[in-house]
């Protein structure tokens, strides 16, 4: 059966319908500003006190803050909540370029709000946990640095370049007349075909590790890792299939890789 007819109902983005979107645009725009807002709620306000108090949980004590003597300081945000609170806005600004600089496809309301929800959910989940004394990944007070916290923002950044980086690749090459109904299959698509989902995951495993550990971090990238192999990379290999054929084809057996160079 068609794309159209089975993959599409499950694909978050309207591939092949390539028209302006401005209402959704601009929604998804406010929603995603409007997370780092709530991010550092949680993180320098303690909004979700009342959460972890009410689940019996106590919430981890502020650590001293950042002294760089710039307008950063003015947060009044630990090293530590720093670095987390860079990363709710870190995300939002690379999914707001991502929309405004590289997709082409339509982006309504209803796909707008859901995208802002689901991001701005797994963000929420790591300040509370983070804040939260029993499942931090601060587990000494908040000296700075700690290993979950090295480690998550290396895999954040690696993960964050990987995926921009890599779109970026494309949308150049697809912005080539000459390149009208071509696959990409070079740059960092050469390493695996869905490079930009490896991406994602790993910048959304390396932030949920910097909050609430090592086993939350794992519990993430399973997630992530499996929702892409169910759902995501079958619904974009139905599509491409479709359009490219034989190109297709033959960048899966030239790319076996799906989302990791050499792993999977």
């Amino acid at each position: 059966m068609s794309y159209d007819e089975t993959s599409r109902k499950s694909d978050n983005i309207k591939r092949g319908v390539k028209r302006p979107s401005p209402l959704g645009s601009g929604l998804f725009v406010g929603l995603r500003s409007l997370d780092s807002l709530l991010q550092y709620g949680i993180l320098a306000q303690d909004y979700g006190s009342g959460i972890i108090q009410k689940l019996g949980g106590q919430t981890l004590p502020h650590g001293p803050p950042l002294i760089t003597n710039t307008f950063v300081d003015q947060l009044g945000l630990s090293p530590y909540r720093m670095i987390l609170f860079g990363m709710a806005t870190g995300s939002a600004l690379k999914q707001i370029y991502w929309l405004l600089g590289v997709s082409q496809e339509e982006f309504p309301p209803s796909t707008a709000v859901m995208v802002s929800a689901f991001n701005t959910a797994f963000n929420s989940i790591n300040s509370l946990l983070f804040t939260s004394t029993y499942f931090s990944a601060s587990v000494n007070g908040e000296h700075f640095p700690q290993t979950p916290l090295l480690v998550g923002a290396a895999l954040y950044t690696v993960g964050i370049l990987t995926e921009t980086v890599s779109e970026v690749q494309r949308q150049r090459f697809k912005a080539d007349p000459k390149n009208k109904g071509k696959v990409y299959k070079d740059g960092l698509f050469g390493l695996a075909r869905h490079i930009n989902y490896g991406g994602y995951t790993l910048w959304r495993t390396g932030y949920s590790l910097a909050a609430g550990g090592w086993i939350w971090g794992a519990m993430v990238a399973g997630f992530f890792v499996t929702s892409f192999s169910v759902r995501g990379i079958p619904v974009l290999s139905h599509y491409c299939q479709e359009r490219y054929g034989e190109q297709w084809d033959q960048y899966t057996r030239q790319t076996p890789y799906k989302l990791f160079p050499y792993i999977y």
